[in-house]
């Protein structure tokens, strides 16, 4: 017969220490909670090559503007090259974007960092991303209408990784 193990008690149980990139991406939903925006409230995480935080962002309005959860979403349709139209809501600024600007705001540079995000960068976002040096994206998902922003990074000398393939959905898409 057999024998039977226990199963190991708590301090028994062996600690599986994340990578990096599961590290940075377990932060991403904590900092995406202060978005201002129900239609996703996504965080970002900009990380120097020596894995420090250099900045954090999230969806939301400029400062001392109105908030999408206060005010109601600004709609604007944008036809993609398919012709598809969609709607977008204009009055925030993307987490990527947010991240980005206070680093700009604090002077401090991003060359040859990694960014983590919720969703793959839009196509402003991956714009940005590569005008100031960001080397990496790390995505937990992929965006809807982000197949042109994903060869705009690649063309960009960006690397970008996206855990999985399945695409955020988020409210009034």
């Amino acid at each position: 017969m057999e024998e039977v193990k226990p199963l190991p008690t708590k301090a028994e149980e062996k600690h599986v220490r994340p990578s990096w990139d599961e590290y940075f991406l377990n932060l991403i939903d904590p900092i995406g909670s202060r978005g201002t925006c129900d239609r996703g409230r996504n965080g970002a995480v900009i990380v120097s090559p020596r894995n420090t935080i250099i900045a954090t962002g999230y969806i939301g309005a400029p400062p001392g503007l109105p908030h999408c959860d206060e005010v109601g979403h600004l709609m604007r349709t944008v036809v993609y090259e398919d012709g598809n139209p969609q709607q977008h809501c204009v009055r925030t600024l993307h987490a990527e974007e947010n991240a980005i600007l206070q680093c700009a705001k604090d002077g401090i540079s991003v060359e040859g960092s990694t960014i983590y995000v919720k969703m793959a960068p839009c196509y402003n976002c991956a714009m940005r991303i590569i005008r100031v040096g960001i080397k990496r994206v790390v995505a937990q998902k992929k965006y809807h209408a982000g197949e042109q922003a994903l060869e705009l990074l690649k063309k960009g000398g960006v690397k970008i990784d996206i855990i999985d393939n399945s695409i955020v959905q988020y409210a009034n898409q």
